[in-house]
């Protein structure tokens, strides 16, 4: 085929173009591959008491609005070494899925990552306890858990079904005591099927019943935590213990079943806003870097990579003391997560909040 002059320069026009967006795309993704890269390398780890490292930022995945095995693909890229699980969210077995890969592929080794599950209400009765354990390791495709959480203290009937319920739309409860619970958690330890134990959404005086018999002390309390309910009470009765506190809803909670606290939802808060105008940073950045810059671990939740990425890029920057006691001085109890189909249950650790 004979091509004229005009021809010829708009052949090499194209090639030119198409070398410049293929040179583009290459900076592009080399600048990714190195912010990734810093990420992983720039996390900073809390001590437990057993001496175990946990990152202090990591990834939520209760009601993941996409396929799970894909969102931990995305986390992983982005940097994100530290999962919070949960039997009760139904997607252990996508996010294993994607463990196994990774793990096969050796795109990450075990030690590499650090996960968090929690035993549900319903496998509180202690013969139940190890076998819920098992169920989850296989689920997840991991031989051990780093951290394994009992999730409420209260329990619930034992069975197949997960939230059993009566004709008035209450949980059904069962008489098994939380304190018998973690006794038969701590031989999980022992047997390497979990490194550290914890507790989530227990209050003081349930975790100080777990202190008095505990052989192996819980090292971890998850619970929510954002401005609206700044926890700073049970955060001291926490290091006293030498616990770490780990924050979860700490954006808020958009998808909770309960009606939402506050006047305005707390990515939208005045105080926030005008906060994060002053660093440049996001609210959600502003909101996670006041969990870390109180010394406890954050897990926001996001099945979006590029959110991922923006609540994963907090380094750069520290909330001066006068700003956290701003955003402390917004905390009027305002909780998203209150389990109300629950009250009335004798372990319901808010209890004292429905008076």
């Amino acid at each position: 085929m004979a091509f004229g002059r005009r021809g010829r320069k708009t052949m090499i026009s194209i090639i030119e173009l198409s070398d410049l967006l293929l040179f583009l795309a290459i900076i592009w993704i080399m600048s990714t591959e190195n912010t990734l890269l810093k990420n992983v390398k720039t996390v900073p780890t809390i001590l437990l008491s057993n001496a175990l490292s946990m990152p202090i930022i990591g990834l939520g995945t209760w009601r993941l609005n996409r396929n799970a095995t894909d969102v931990i693909y995305d986390a992983i890229d982005v940097g994100y070494r530290h999962f919070d699980c949960a039997h009760i969210y139904r997607n252990e077995p996508e996010i294993g899925k994607a463990f196994k890969d990774l793990l096969q592929k050796h795109v990450i080794k075990r030690e590499d990552i650090f996960v968090t599950s929690k035993l549900w209400n319903t496998f509180h009765e202690p013969s139940l306890v190890r076998n819920a354990c098992e169920t989850t390791l296989k689920n997840l495709c991991i031989e051990y858990l780093d951290n394994y959480l009992i999730h409420w203290p209260m329990a619930y009937k034992e069975g197949d079904e997960l939230y059993p319920k009566d004709e008035n739309n209450k949980f059904i409860a069962s008489p098994v005591d939380y304190v018998d619970t973690w006794k038969a958690m701590e031989p999980l330890v022992d047997e390497g099927l979990c490194r550290t134990l914890g507790l989530s959404n227990f209050n003081v005086q349930q975790i100080e019943r777990i202190l008095k018999v505990a052989r192996i002390p819980p090292s971890n309390l998850q619970i929510e935590c954002h401005p609206y309910l700044n926890q700073t009470n049970l955060m001291e009765f926490c290091r006293s213990h030498n616990m770490v506190v780990t924050a979860y809803s700490p954006l808020g909670s958009p998808t909770s079943p309960y009606k939402k606290p506050g006047k305005y939802p707390i990515l939208q808060n005045p105080k926030v806003l005008e906060i994060s105008d002053k660093y440049k940073k996001t609210p959600a950045q502003v909101l996670i870097r006041y969990q870390i810059d109180r010394g406890n671990v954050v897990i926001p939740r996001s099945a979006n990579k590029d959110h991922m990425l923006e609540n994963f890029s907090l380094w750069d920057f520290s909330l001066k003391a006068d700003d956290i006691q701003a955003l402390n001085e917004l905390c009027f109890g305002g909780r998203y997560m209150i389990m109300a189909d629950a009250q009335g249950h004798p372990h319901h650790p808010f209890a004292d909040e429905f008076s």
